[in-house]
């Protein structure tokens, strides 16, 4: 009774779904199949194997039922390997990031923070840019050179330096009406 309730109801799913799906499942049992008939006892899945799983699975609305082999949830983490593989490889491919300046122009950023300490990075863009030379602001304040700053004053400096005028806040109290 069970088993052909499941038949009929797999013939009006069959006969709803449109032609395409269909095709689209048998392909992929018939791929499941060609890999059980492989004279191995646990046949291992080949990157090919798991291309068309992925690529057939994406394409059908009823993976659930169709994948008999493996999870549908393995198929969607190979999915999801396949997509980080091809964006590290397009990442990677050619040559990632910003042309790197010449030694030249980062010797004479330094030479131009050095021999004027008061200047930053947008006045020696500025300067940069009236030579002729373009370069971004980010990349002067790279290779400008560091001028160490005096140490600022501590708490305990400040109120040794300032505990007269303090002392004599605390003592000048003005009364009002409220």
């Amino acid at each position: 009774m069970i088993n052909s309730l499941k038949i009929l109801l797999n013939i009006v799913r069959n006969w709803c779904s449109s032609q395409s799906q269909l095709i689209l499942e048998i392909l992929l049992l018939q791929h499941q199949l060609a890999i059980l008939q492989r004279n191995a006892k646990k046949p291992r899945l080949k990157r090919l194997d798991r291309g068309i799983f992925v690529l057939i699975s994406k394409f059908l609305k009823s993976r659930r039922q169709a994948l008999s082999i493996v999870k549908p949830d393995t198929v969607i983490c190979w999915h999801g390997r396949g997509f980080r593989i091809f964006w590290r490889w397009k990442s990677t491919h050619g040559k990632p990031g910003r042309k790197s300046i010449d030694s030249d122009l980062r010797k004479l950023i330094r030479d131009m923070s050095t021999a004027n300490h008061l200047w930053g990075a947008p006045r020696i863009h500025s300067e940069l840019l009236k030579l002729g030379i373009n370069v971004s602001q980010a990349t002067v304040s790279r290779y400008m050179v560091k001028h160490l700053k005096p140490p600022s004053q501590t708490w305990k400096s400040f109120l040794n330096n300032l505990t007269k005028e303090l002392v004599a806040i605390d003592f000048f109290v003005v009364p009002t009406v409220n």
